[in-house]
């Protein structure tokens, strides 16, 4: 089933009834006292988003850095893809029963094998990889597409969600492409189209309309190759993020576009003058229009200056609809990333309107607290604790880059991560981040960004979070530095460094490679607990898991060149490939759904 094709339409408004939000949330208040794997047992718990235990939800659902979604519906579950950049593994996959508790499945792209820019070796390809895609599900395989800003479109492919996902199949050129794929086979026809933000790259004079250009492509049956030079639909300013529906005899481009310009915007960078809506386009008679335009969804209160946008329509069993989408980075603070809300949607003389109608303009708004579209499942969340019992990674962790697979191991040490030190990368316009393209100021030429194989998983939430490891230290050998990493756009770590006398000393980074030299630490075993109440957040060690002493200053996080703060591991060598961290065990409380683990 792809994009509704399989589903019998009929024009159904879902409940407009809007809870208010009611004050405080149950939440069951975790042991995060340092202790064995025996003590991971922990009951769900509800917080402050999410899944309420009582019929209703909170949004952000997803209150975490999971941007540009796509979803895909097959029987009675609900897939997701959100983005994820140059993270590896690429286009994280997640499921769920009710559209609110949301589970791992796992990556798209298995690395980034494209290009050498994603490589341990290079790690120079900060901000590019991974955009927002789209994901399918057609005569019995699955499909995921994105644009590479770098290296154009491409598609890959597997006959089970859980993998194993093809290489990715190349489609158009980078000159031809921007970003934002979207795919629909249309069953009446046989005939099947992709949808692509094509911004100026193929803009003609003639064009007098200002912004970006979105054209649909005719594509072979099986969804692997271009059959066309495309038509243009529709352009507009920032225009991108096209999903194509048919429904009651309709064609519906839904597209995220800003309504106010500013020449002065960079990527990445806030700008208050600045608003992102949803609009949609509606044609009876056929997929290339001609169109009319409607505003559907626009930011509301409930959610600050933050806009809302860029997203997918589901159904439920009942017949209702809902649209899930993200709040766009646009606010003092969105250290957490870009979350993913779910609206109500209700059919009003064929037209969407997504949210509620909360200024009476006939434009739908954010909700903050609603009912449930399904109900009867159990609290769910993404993984976030980790033993590292099992011979595979958990799909809550990324790399920065593809990893050093040689430098890195579960079964050397079974029931632990061993992160082994490489030499730091050299500094150099094919190395790392070039400045400003990653971090939020001048840090970029910091050795961090050039260390590989630093591993880390998204923050949730934005209230309070406390995330401890144990690590053992014993294998730190002289120039290397390892330990516990916080970053997004620029990073903070507490770690140890081992010297040239064979000892031991603790350190605090900054995102400007500021060095706090620590005590000497004569234990093999350490601990390290880092807190965050909002966007400030501190560090915390201890020898024994009982007592811990702060270390460092406290810091601020922040969403940073399209990401939020990330919790994690690093581990590198100043001097040489020497030297290894074991990790027993992560675990991490936050203010929102957990599930039993």
């Amino acid at each position: 089933m792809n994009k509704f094709r399989d589903i019998k339409y009929r024009t159904i408004g879902c409940s407009t009834i809007f809870l208010t939000m009611i004050a405080g949330c149950q939440t069951d208040t975790r042991n995060l006292a340092a202790s064995d794997k025996s003590d991971a047992i922990v009951k769900s718990q509800t917080g402050s988003f999410g899944d309420q235990g009582d019929g209703t939800y909170i949004n952000p659902i997803l209150n975490a850095d999971y941007p540009d979604s796509d979803i895909e519906q097959v029987g009675d579950t609900y897939y997701m893809i959100t983005s994820k950049q140059h993270m590896s593994p690429g286009m994280p996959i997640l499921k769920s029963k009710d559209m609110v508790n949301w589970e791992n499945v796992g990556h798209a792209f298995a690395d980034l094998s494209w290009a050498p820019e994603y490589n341990w070796d290079r790690m120079n390809g900060y901000s590019f990889g991974v955009w927002a895609g789209d994901i399918a599900y057609h005569e019995g395989k699955w499909y995921v597409y994105q644009i590479d800003y770098q290296h154009g479109l491409m598609v890959t492919t597997a006959d089970n969600i859980e993998g194993p996902w093809s290489e990715p199949i190349m489609m158009l050129p980078k000159a031809d492409v921007l970003d934002d794929p979207a795919v629909y086979w249309d069953d009446d026809t046989k005939e099947a189209y992709v949808i692509i933000n094509t911004g100026a790259k193929q803009k003609s004079d003639s064009n007098k309309v200002e912004g970006n250009e979105n054209r649909i492509y005719r594509m072979s049956w099986d969804g692997t190759k271009i059959l066309d030079e495309g038509k243009l639909v529709y352009t507009g300013v920032g225009a991108e993020a096209a999903k194509i529906y048919k429904k009651d005899g309709y064609w519906y481009i839904f597209l995220a576009q800003w309504t106010m310009g500013d020449t002065s915007t960079k990527p990445g960078v806030k700008n208050p003058k600045n608003d992102r809506k949803q609009i949609v386009l509606r044609s009876k008679e056929s997929i290339y229009g001609p169109y009319e335009v409607r505003t559907v969804l626009e930011k509301g209160t409930a959610f600050g200056d933050r806009s809302a946008s860029q997203g997918a329509l589901m159904q439920a069993p009942n017949g209702s609809w809902w649209y899930m989408h993200q709040l766009i980075q646009n606010d003092d603070i969105p250290f957490q990333g870009r979350p993913q809300n779910l609206e109500p949607v209700s059919w009003i003389n064929d037209w969407p309107m997504i949210g509620i109608d909360e200024d009476n303009d006939g434009v739908g708004e954010p909700v903050k607290r609603f009912e449930k579209p399904i109900k009867g499942y159990p609290i769910t969340a993404p993984k976030s604790d980790d033993s590292f019992s099992s011979d595979k990674l958990g799909p809550q962790w990324e790399w920065n880059h593809n990893p050093r697979n040689s430098h890195w191991s579960l079964t050397e040490r079974p029931g632990w991560l061993r992160l082994k030190a490489s030499k730091i990368l050299p500094r150099g316009p094919k190395y790392g981040p070039k400045i400003n393209e990653w971090t939020n100021n001048d840090g970029s030429d910091g050795d961090f960004w050039r260390a590989n194989n630093t591993l880390s998983q998204r923050i949730m939430g934005i209230t309070t979070g406390t995330a401890i490891a144990k690590f053992d230290i014993s294998g730190v050998k002289p120039g290397q530095l390892a330990g516990f990493v916080r970053y997004g756009g620029t990073f903070n770590l507490l770690g140890v460094e081992g010297l040239e006398n064979g000892k031991t000393r603790l350190f605090y980074m900054d995102g400007m490679s500021n060095k706090t030299q620590g005590p000497e630490i004569t234990s093999d075993t350490l601990f390290v607990r880092t807190s965050n109440v909002r966007n400030q957040a501190t560090y915390e060690y201890s020898t024994d898991g009982k007592i811990f002493v702060p270390f460092g200053p406290t810091f601020t996080i922040s969403f940073g060149k399209w990401t939020g703060d990330r919790l994690g591991f690093f581990s590198w060598n100043e001097q040489q490939d020497s030297g290894y961290i074991d990790v027993d065990w992560f675990k991490y409380d936050y203010d929102g759904p957990k599930s039993i683990e």
